[in-house]
């Protein structure tokens, strides 16, 4: 009975105290879960403004490259300075249907400077070669297109609606100069505002609008249309109501603009701040996207937005309670425990088993609660003292395996890295350095440069006497698929060469299309991989001098200096799902004039600021700049100016170039 009431004291005493500490933690976890709400929501914030970022910047970012592109080309550009020519305008309107087949929208416009002609192709609109409209400087629906030729350098990004082609668009407007900097039209593309807001603007979590804005604050998206400013990027003002400094309090609008300014000079970088935002508590989040000059925002409503998932709150609350009981019940037990006398001999040997003495003397078998608590103890240091040896069996066997395992892995690295090295080894045998240099000594200059050990490049070269046929091959894939199809090519080719000869190029590329698909007819594998290779073949003949060209998508380049000219090949590639037609083209061998063979991994290699592509206007510049110099210090420069452009970017592709010249 002394026992019993003991225990109930013991009992009685612990729940009044958990029951004076409940009043105290529970303001206490209240205050704490505010906190972690709202430094969740804050996390929520900026991971929800980054996935919009994100959603928003690539596609917007390649609309605006192959805007650029189409802007920048020099077809266009020729087609401008002579509209009248129709040779030139018919390569103009069949280029941009190429362009216009990429774009997301697949439209594209133009506005010329000289003749104010509008030209539009895409939508529901029949294609036409002709201008839409005339641009009217005294029209309020034409005011974006003078007012983008007077604010804008290079491009700019606009909201605008067209009536005359009944369409509201994000247009990405780009200036077209000619080499002397006069602007001679607009162009671009656009995306339809429905669509746009539908794919990178609409969110469907609760509490949750997204927007876009620029420098000034003006909206460029939103999920309500009727906030978006038109036209604001060829430098309309936005209206009272349609900008994000106007959507928050006054005493707040000075916080906005310091978090837009920070952002902007941190890309990357989300900076959160809550205002009051038409009328409404928010937790607004910015970020910048500085290729584009617009913020990203985001307007969390905390009260809202799921920001911690209510499906574990329920349980958490169980478990607490459940833990509470635990809890008094094992302090209930350790109390009746600690109250009974000879107890210290327990806690002696409690402390020598945690010191890793497990043979300690517990206190003679008793029938009360001290004999078991010590029969506990002997167990418990009995089984700690079997499970810790037991364990370090165990970790010492996992030890030796991954000592073992690792050596496996080492040795069969070895092997791979020894098998490539003597691949590359294989492949670098087929190319002719030492014929070439023994029939054009420097005549001729070689620009290998794989992307790894091995790849899918190779460059060919065949002689007697006046003739010679110089080629460049890129097959592919990289890597060992690359170069394994290099070995198929180069056999292909020799047996074309071979049965047609060296003076038909054309000819060659057919007969090597057909052996290529010959070989791999039976192949189904070859119908799921990429087994094409492009080709560029030049047969000089040196008695007649003249140079026959044929080409499979790679094209032959030549200058002297003060010109850069191609002679463009073929669109289909050899081995293509569909049989491409190859012929022959004819150019005189000047003195001077040398020749370029390039495969497309320089054209396309990343760089500059943006990681756009090196490109033909930069690839033509760069050989006008060096046409004059000797072929191994052209060599050297087209390396350097590669390497100058790529800076820290990855190496894309395998890059082939050689080069001849003949006094």
């Amino acid at each position: 009975m002394a026992a019993f009431g003991l225990r109930g004291k013991s009992l009685l005493a612990l729940l009044l105290a958990c029951l004076l500490a409940l009043v105290p933690a529970g303001l206490i976890g209240w205050s704490v879960l505010n906190n972690i709400h709202q430094h969740f929501g804050e996390g929520y914030a900026r991971n929800a403004t980054l996935l919009s970022r994100e959603r928003i910047s690539a596609p917007i970012s390649r609309e605006l490259a192959l805007s650029l592109r189409f802007a920048n080309s020099e077809v266009t550009r020729q087609w401008l300075r002579d509209p009248g020519d129709p040779a030139k305008a018919d390569l103009f309107f069949r280029e941009a249907e190429l362009y216009r087949a990429d774009f997301r929208d697949h439209a594209y416009f133009i506005g010329r400077l000289d003749n104010l002609g509008y030209y539009f192709n895409g939508g529901d609109q029949p294609h036409s070669r002709e201008p839409r409209y005339i641009l009217n400087p005294d029209s309020d629906a034409d005011r974006w297109f003078f007012s983008t030729l007077r604010n804008t350098q290079g491009f700019n990004l606009n909201v605008d609606v067209n009536p005359e082609l009944d369409t509201t668009k994000v247009w990405l407007n780009m200036v077209v100069e000619d080499d002397d900097g006069s602007v001679l039209a607009l162009a671009g593309s656009g995306l339809d505002l429905s669509d746009f807001i539908r794919d990178f603007i609409t969110s469907e979590t609760a509490g949750v609008t997204p927007m876009i804005v620029d420098a000034d604050g003006a909206i460029q998206a939103h999920q309500d249309r009727s906030l978006i400013v038109m036209n604001s990027g060829a430098g309309a003002s936005s209206a009272s109501g349609s900008n994000l400094l106007n959507l928050v309090d006054e005493q707040e609008r000075d916080a906005v603009r310091a978090a837009l300014e920070q952002v902007s000079q941190q890309p990357g970088s989300v900076v959160t701040l809550p205002v009051k935002l038409q009328g409404a508590n928010q937790l607004l989040a910015v970020t910048y996207l500085p290729e584009l000059d617009w913020y990203v925002a985001n307007a969390v409503d905390l009260s809202t937005a799921e920001v911690i998932d209510s499906a574990w709150v329920t349980p958490l609350l169980i478990g607490l309670g459940a833990l509470l009981i635990l809890l008094v019940l094992i302090f209930a037990f350790a109390i009746e425990r600690l109250l009974l006398g000879p107890l210290r001999q327990l806690k002696r040997g409690a402390q020598a088993m945690a010191a890793g003495q497990y043979d300690v003397a517990m206190p003679a078998g008793r029938n009360d609660e001290i004999g078991e608590l010590s029969d506990a103890f002997g167990v418990m240091a009995k089984k700690v003292r079997s499970h810790t040896q037991e364990l370090e069996q165990r970790v010492q066997e996992r030890t030796r395996d991954l000592e073992e395992v690792n050596q496996q892995m080492r040795t069969a690295q070895r092997k791979i890295a020894d098998s490539i090295d003597y691949a590359s080894l294989i492949q670098r045998s087929i190319l002719p350095n030492r014929e070439l240099v023994n029939a054009l000594g420097e005549h001729h200059a070689v620009l290998w440069r794989p992307r790894d050990v091995v790849g899918g490049d190779f460059y060919i070269f065949h002689s007697d006497q006046d003739h010679c046929l110089f080629g460049v091959v890129d097959c592919a894939g990289h890597g060992v698929p690359g170069a394994l199809m290099t070995m198929l090519a180069h056999a292909a080719l020799d047996q074309a060469i071979s049965d047609c000869g060296m003076h038909d190029p054309a000819a060659v590329l057919q007969r090597t299309d057909r052996i290529l698909r010959h070989m791999l007819s039976d192949a189904n594998e070859a119908k799921s991989v990429a087994t094409n290779m492009d080709v560029g073949l030049a047969y000089v003949d040196l008695k007649q001098g003249n140079v026959t060209f044929s080409g499979a998508k790679i094209a032959l380049y030549y200058s002297d200096g003060d010109t850069v000219d191609h002679l463009p090949g073929a669109r289909r590639a050899l081995g293509d799902k569909r049989q491409g037609e190859y012929h022959n083209s004819q150019i005189e061998l000047r003195a001077g004039r040398t020749f370029y063979l390039c495969t497309d991994g320089f054209l396309d290699q990343a760089g500059g600021e943006r990681g756009f592509g090196f490109g033909n206007s930069r690839f033509a510049d760069m050989l006008r700049a060096h046409a004059s110099l000797p072929l191994n210090e052209q060599s050297a420069a087209f390396s350097d100016t590669l390497a100058a452009y790529q800076g820290d970017y990855p190496q894309r592709d395998d890059i082939t170039m050689l080069c001849f010249r003949f006094d």
